[in-house]
């Protein structure tokens, strides 16, 4: 799945290419992308014809685009969507799902093989559409507050990685970057977060910022044809990876062969020497019986 670096990939893209265009037609060429808009298909078409783009921003994951009616394209790539800016005479692609012709000749098309990404548009969402609201900020994002992500950290006992992973603590930090951040820190993806040190968590949040900014910088992460930027290339992230998806191979820092442990229907990939799995928490006794 597309995570932070390649969402913004994305997102500087379309900055680039469809700024002060006017969207002229829709093509909703399948249902299923739209299917959180209650418009409809044609009702989403209409929302959007002759509306112009302001301006390309993110949060977290999910990109969207403010209209000059103060409404917004709010979009979400899922596992596979693709958001490509084409002229006009370039060939459909195999999965093109919705089509947006632009006055300025080009296309800017949504592609989805596996159709978990979606597009709808968000009533008076061009500075923020409610829809993401509860979402948090992302470690890149100037606002991002670390100390009150270290205190949130510190005060729960669930593991780390599943905390990298909470939405509404911060956004963007999917399986990938949250594996790669933690063998950077050192740190078992299943410490509890109310085990680790201040510092230890500042720590970590510094290598997934420069883990993050490190993929951004080489297009994001590719492991298929899926992810694409909107020219269609492909990142080269996964050339520079430590941890995810080299189970069996040699640590990189200390040789160790790298393990691959399933989690949340996913997988985690770290060093077991280089990341020592936390130690069992001691049951508290019980109270004793005060005696009569």
């Amino acid at each position: 799945m597309p995570e932070l670096p390649e969402v913004e990939t994305v997102r500087a893209g379309l900055e680039r290419h469809v700024l002060g265009a006017t969207i002229e037609r829709v093509d909703v060429l399948h249902p299923r992308p739209v299917r959180r808009d209650l418009r409809g298909p044609a009702g989403f078409a209409a929302a959007l014809a002759g509306r112009r783009i302001e301006a390309a921003r993110r949060r977290g994951k999910y990109l969207w685009l403010p209209l000059d009616n103060g409404d917004a394209l709010l979009g979400h790539l899922g596992m596979s969507g693709q958001i490509l800016v084409q002229p006009p005479d370039a060939p459909d692609e195999r999965h093109l799902r919705v089509r947006f012709a632009l006055d300025t000749g080009l296309q800017m098309r949504f592609v989805d093989q596996r159709m978990f990404g979606g597009l709808s548009v968000s009533e008076g969402g061009a500075e923020l559409p409610p829809e993401i609201a509860h979402i948090a900020r992302d470690p890149l994002d100037p606002e991002f507050d670390d100390d009150l992500f270290v205190r949130k950290v510190r005060k729960r006992s669930s593991g780390i990685k599943r905390q990298l992973l909470d939405q509404n603590l911060v956004s963007g930090v999917g399986n990938i970057y949250a594996d790669e951040a933690l063998w950077r820190a050192r740190l078992h993806g299943e410490r509890p977060g109310d085990r680790l040190t201040a510092t230890q968590v500042r720590e970590l949040l510094g290598h997934a910022r420069a883990v993050m900014t490190a993929a951004l910088q080489e297009g994001g992460t590719s492991f298929d044809a899926l992810y694409v930027n909107v020219n269609g290339e492909s990142g080269y992230f996964d050339r520079s990876l430590h941890a995810y998806g080299r189970d069996g191979e040699s640590c990189d820092r200390c040789g160790t062969p790298l393990r691959r442990v399933a989690f949340m229907n996913r997988s985690s990939y770290f060093c077991p020497a280089c990341q020592p799995a936390p130690r069992t928490r001691r049951p508290r006794p019980e109270a004793l019986p005060v005696p009569d």
